[in-house]
Parts: structure tokens; C-alpha cells; sequence
């Protein structure tokens, strides 16, 4: 038996033909980005959130309190550690990553752009949250590139596959 090494160059679906002797096999292949964020327009305490044609967030407005922003929650799609980074970012913005269990509740500690952490077990879903860090909130008009990823390295940034997520108010 040979083995056979594929490696995804780009995000999409194809399908490799395979060929031994007089059998022929179509295999169905999807290649995932490796940015696992989902997030989408989102509109919340005074800050709109909207999709650039690359994938980034473009945010604008004035948040209407420290720590108060947009939001999107959505299914853990991994197990072992991430990593969260902010190739682009906006001053006064922060980003972060909760870890959520099936009732909604706060498993371990939020994570923050830099940082990697283990997913705590029984995390079934994750909140990705864009908030003001601050105390007097200032107009915002600017592009953020966001990505959690699974392992403990960052890669060059990625849209991720799921950019239609409607977020809100945080």
C-alpha cells in the first residue's frame, strides 16, 4: 500500500481521483482556513461591526461604555490549545475569546489577543467579543484582522470560513 500526502494550498472543496488498477475512487476534499473565528455584521452599544471583502471586520462608531461593544457566540470547533492574535487592530479596541459550557456559563479565563491556552473541557461553544477598553470611548473607524487558531503558533492571518455570523451587542 502507498501512501499518499496531500497538502491544502487554499480554503475550498475539490476532490481528488484515485486509480489503482481498474478501480476508480473520487475522494471529496475540503480544505478549512485555519482561522476558527466565525463572526459576520453586528451592531451593539454604539459600534458597528461589517465585513470586508478579505474577510477583516471593519468597525465604526463610538462605544457607548468601557468594556461595552460587539459579540458573536458560536460552537467550539476544537479541542487542546489555541492561540488568539491581532495582526491589525484599532486602538482602544480589545479582542478576546470565552470559553462557554452548554449553559452559557464562563469556563476558566477569557482569552486575550497574544495569548495561547488549553480550551477548558466540557467548552461547547465560544464568545468573540470586540469591546472599548476605554473609560471615555472615542470615535472608531478603522479595519481589524482577528484569528484564533488551534496550537500554540501563530500563522499569517486568514479569513475565516464562516464570515456571515450576525453578531450583536456585547
Amino acid at each position: 500500500m502507498t501512501k499518499l500526502n496531500i497538502t491544502g494550498v487554499k480554503p475550498g472543496s475539490t476532490s481528488l481521483k484515485l486509480t489503482a488498477g481498474t478501480v476508480t475512487k473520487n475522494v471529496p476534499v475540503t480544505v478549512k482556513s485555519r482561522n476558527l473565528l466565525s463572526y459576520g455584521p453586528a451592531e451593539g452599544n454604539g459600534l458597528t461591526a461589517t465585513v470586508n471583502s478579505d474577510g477583516s471586520l471593519h468597525i465604526t462608531g463610538t462605544a457607548s461604555k468601557q468594556w461595552a461593544g460587539v459579540a458573536w457566540m458560536f460552537p467550539c470547533p476544537v479541542q487542546g490549545n489555541v492561540t488568539l492574535r491581532t495582526p491589525t487592530s484599532i486602538t482602544g479596541l480589545s479582542v478576546n475569546v470565552k470559553f462557554l459550557d452548554a449553559k452559557g456559563g464562563l469556563l476558566g479565563s477569557q482569552l486575550v489577543s497574544g495569548k495561547s491556552a488549553a480550551v477548558p473541557a466540557n467548552t461547547v461553544s465560544l464568545r468573540f467579543e470586540i469591546l472599548s477598553t476605554e473609560a471615555t470611548p472615542t470615535l472608531k473607524d478603522g479595519d481589524i484582522r482577528v484569528q484564533l487558531e488551534s496550537g500554540d503558533t501563530g500563522h499569517d492571518w486568514m479569513r475565516p470560513d464562516n464570515t456571515s455570523l450576525r453578531g450583536g451587542g456585547q
